[in-house]
């Protein structure tokens, strides 16, 4: 054991295998310190937080803070998102990524309360989160010692934590049998790990929670009407709601029709490659009801650099940037296309495909009477002439030149 001058560590617990080995860990070998643990709820499974304080303190917390951010969470850190139309290599909504900034953040905040010289995670050396979690600390609390245990310590298996708690007669619900790793929250659940693990192998029933299989799905198609406001989602069905409700709501309507799964190998930040099955339902139909209403307001080049920005705001998030210049940068031109994204669009699910059937909006740049393949009286064909010429001017110089020699 040695002396690292930490006194009082705030540690992002969950209840699960790795956190409840981390506390008993953390007071071995950093000088019997005191270990706070801190849940941030973030709409994960509610039996999974049923008894987590309880269980914090038999594992040898001193205290045990469950945060409720919910709201907070889409609001604030989806919705903006959504805004810029990000997806993380054209298919991952960022689900995780979105999250660990608040849950860091949230950490933080209780670190301050408690008086901690000292923050923890369970993120493993291998992956994203490490990085996210300490970026954010780094850009809000530089004067926190960062602990990270899984780049100390040697328990290198799922067997290894289980056989330590057992040692130290620290009850667990985790079981060898659990092979999968998952990460829940009110956006998305992910699946990593057991059959997953070999790209040749398909995914099976069990790699996926939320959802119904689309083939399995109802053979009736459901409309869903969606109202969005600057580039938000504020009512479903007419029913005006929270962000987070307006979520809840669809979450429940795109599992049934088995929207929103997704099987990707995506590349993680420090460059291995891991393989997913990813599940957003009601992200997935609010994607689509944004890009709907954004046809019809978005001028061509503004729709072009809204896309720009969703590419370059995926790789902010992902890489767990979210409190750096650049995203808030991101975030102000996103916010100022969205000004008059404002709209009504009726979404058909069916057998896991989410197509927008009707929209409209009070912005919109549509115009029946320019784009009618019928006879109008406001569009010159022969004015397009004029207009290819001098668009392809350069083309016919260019042209010209080559003749000449």
């Amino acid at each position: 054991m040695q002396n690292h001058g930490i006194k009082k560590i705030v540690l992002a617990y969950s209840g699960g295998l790795d956190t409840s080995a981390i506390i008993p860990w953390l007071k071995e070998n950093y000088g019997d310190c005191e270990v706070v643990a801190c849940v941030v709820d973030i709409g994960q499974d509610r039996e999974d937080l049923k008894g987590v304080e309880q269980k914090a303190l038999r594992s040898g917390a001193s205290e045990c803070y469950v945060v409720d951010a919910r709201e907070e969470f889409i609001s604030d850190y989806v919705y903006p998102v959504l805004q810029t139309g990000a997806l993380y290599e054209g298919s991952y909504l960022l689900g995780t990524s979105m999250a660990r900034p608040l849950i860091a953040k949230v950490l933080v905040d209780v670190a301050n309360k408690v008086g901690a010289d000292a923050l923890c995670h369970g993120a493993t050396g291998k992956g994203n989160d490490q990085v996210r979690f300490e970026s954010t600390w780094a850009a809000l609390a530089p004067h926190l010692k960062v602990v990270a245990p899984w780049r100390e310590w040697n328990l290198r298996s799922r067997e290894a934590l289980l056989d330590y708690l057992k040692e130290r007669d620290i009850p667990t619900t985790a079981s060898l049998e659990k092979i999968y790793s998952r990460d829940e929250n009110a956006w998305h659940i992910s699946t990593e790990g057991g059959v997953l693990e070999s790209p040749w192998n398909a995914p099976n029933k069990d790699c996926w929670v939320w959802t119904v299989d689309p083939q399995e799905a109802p053979d009736q198609a459901e409309q869903v009407t969606v109202t969005v406001k600057q580039g938000k989602v504020v009512a479903v069905n007419g029913e005006a709601m929270s962000p987070f409700k307006c979520l809840e709501t669809l979450n429940v309507i795109g599992s049934k029709h088995g929207i929103g799964r997704i099987d990707i190998v995506e590349n993680r930040l420090v460059g291995i490659k891991s393989r997913g099955c990813y599940e957003t339902p009601g992200g997935t139909i609010i994607m689509a009801a944004l890009r709907g209403v954004e046809q019809l307001v978005l001028d061509r080049d503004s729709f072009k650099w809204r896309e720009q920005l969703g590419l370059e705001m995926s790789y902010v998030v992902y890489d767990g940037r979210w409190f750096a210049p650049l995203r808030k940068s991101l975030q102000a031109s996103a916010e100022s296309l969205a000004e008059e994204v404002n709209g009504e669009v009726v979404l058909q699910l069916y057998k896991g495909q989410v197509t927008a059937i009707q929209k409209k909006s009070p912005n919109s740049l549509y115009s029946e009477e320019f784009a009618t393949f019928g006879e109008d009286e406001v569009y010159d064909h022969s004015h397009a002439g004029g207009f290819i010429r001098l668009f392809s001017l350069s083309s016919r110089i260019r042209a010209l030149n080559e003749l000449k020699k």
